[in-house]
């Protein structure tokens, strides 16, 4: 037998310009993900500004349909006219809010202390799940200095006001500009494309914009009613620190999936030390207002606007909760969105094309007449 030829070897030449390209983009997504790294409360302020923005556009461009025509005149109005809101929902509620935490915790160690003597309405939970016993084994075992963390309270309490009010102030300046400077430099991005993919990318911005924008109205909206009408309920049964829980039921609710639920089992909890049966009730509200909230209220105020998969929703969540916490968890739904409203623009693009190919008639060839 002839012995089989050798497959000639295959060589890949490889042109530096693309070596130092592929090195090029390695380097800059290890530089990008090293400064987002970094800059990641920096980050997380520019989300909630953009949020905040979102939210207040939609007064700024009515005050413009309705003849304030200059937007920094009608940026200046909108925002006064929120910023006085806030502050008088604050003198209202705070003071009230205050008296009810203080309230509840002076009320703590009387709870604690029927608890541990399993006597009042919490006192089951001593006579049948000795709760009391395995909290101190609990503390025991994990040394409750270390999990308490008292070591240079004061100085990380004086920390974390002085960043909160950095981050308020902060916060505010940045939406304030991105309301007044927003739309220019939205222009001069679309000014760096040519003309006819200006006009399209505008298209598409124009739907993401409404997208978002839309998400985040809708869910303050929503919020707004959720925590009402969970404090008309507690006020009717009798339960204390209304507006406590109502603000943190609209606070929570603020976050998709988890936030409502979270916000059902601390409520429903403090509802239990009015009464069994008064929990009960609240607890049983909670279940029929988050099924209402889940197939009347959200599907209509986010029908027009955020139309995701209750899985699209899920996936988006867990993965914005894994890379940025609350702050992920509440950008991750009108980020897909935005994705879902770009891809839905390059796919029609791409059948528009396919289209109009099919469309062109057929060339047939030339044949060149003979020599006579």
């Amino acid at each position: 037998m002839l012995p089989r030829e050798m497959a000639p070897e295959r060589v890949i030449h490889l042109r530096p310009r693309s070596v130092a390209l592929v090195v090029f983009v390695i380097l800059a997504f290890v530089v990008a993900l090293e400064i987002v790294m970094v800059a990641a409360q920096v980050i997380i302020w520019i989300f909630i500004a953009l949020f905040f923005a979102l939210a207040i556009n939609p007064l700024v461009e009515w005050l413009q349909r309705l003849g304030v025509h200059r937007r920094g005149l009608a940026v200046s109005i909108a925002f006064v006219a929120v910023l006085a809101a806030l502050v008088g929902f604050a003198a209202v509620f705070i003071p009230i809010l205050i008296s009810q935490v203080g309230n509840f915790i002076d009320a703590v160690p009387g709870y604690v202390k029927d608890l541990t003597a399993g006597k009042g309405r919490l006192g089951f939970l001593e006579h049948d799940y000795q709760i009391v016993e395995k909290v101190e084994k609990a503390l025991k075992d994990n040394s409750a200095g270390k999990v308490i963390g008292v070591s240079n309270v004061a100085l990380s309490v004086t920390r974390g006001v002085i960043a909160a009010v950095v981050a308020f102030v902060t916060i505010i300046f940045m939406t304030f500009f991105m309301l007044l400077e927003g739309p220019v430099w939205i222009d001069r991005c679309f000014a760096l494309l040519p003309e006819k993919s200006a006009r399209r990318w505008r298209s598409v911005g124009h739907d993401v914009y409404h997208t978002v924008g839309g998400y985040v109205v809708g869910n303050v909206a929503i919020s707004l009613i959720a925590g009402t009408l969970a404090a008309i309920v507690l006020a009717v049964l009798g339960v204390p620190y209304v507006v406590a829980l109502g603000l943190l039921v609209a606070l929570l609710d603020l976050i998709p999936l988890a936030g409502a639920t979270v916000a059902a089992v601390i409520v429903t909890g403090v509802a239990f030390t009015t009464g069994i049966w008064v929990g009960v009730i609240v607890l049983v509200y909670f279940i029929v207002y988050q099924q209402v909230e889940n197939q009347l209220i959200q599907p209509v105020v986010y029908g027009k606007t955020v139309q995701l998969s209750p899985l699209a929703v899920l996936i988006a969540v867990l993965i914005g909760a894994k890379l940025g916490g609350i702050v992920g968890a509440l950008a991750a739904i009108p980020v897909a969105g935005a994705i879902q409203v770009i891809l839905r623009d390059v796919l029609r693009d791409r059948q528009t094309r396919i289209a109009e190919t099919e469309a062109l008639p057929a060339v047939e060839p030339v044949v060149a007449p003979g020599k006579g």
